[in-house]
């Protein structure tokens, strides 16, 4: 999932935080969302609403938010990451909900 999830950062488009996140859902933008282990649950459930009305597939990352930032390659902790495009990465397909 992690080296997924590189290529990602590094060939396609993705978008990092919560905020964020929730603006891309909103402007139907997103094609998949990834959400921490130790994300908040009032969040988390928010998320999963506005990804629902979005028609967007939603993962649930094994890892905490320290561990999402990483693997996406930042030195900060992220507990929402949003795919806008994927690019050269099989992430969208190989993970089925």
């Amino acid at each position: 999932m992690n080296s997924r999830i590189k290529l990602v950062m590094k060939s396609g488009k993705a978008i990092l935080g919560y905020k964020a996140s929730v603006k891309a859902l909103r402007k139907n933008k997103s094609r998949m969302v990834l959400i921490s282990s130790n994300c908040p649950p009032l969040r988390k459930s928010e998320i999963e609403y506005f990804a629902m009305l979005a028609k967007t597939q939603v993962h649930h990352y094994s890892g905490d938010n320290t561990d999402l930032g990483t693997a996406c390659g930042k030195l900060y902790n992220c507990s929402v990451l949003s795919i806008i495009d994927a690019g050269d990465s099989d992430i969208l397909t190989s993970i089925e909900k």
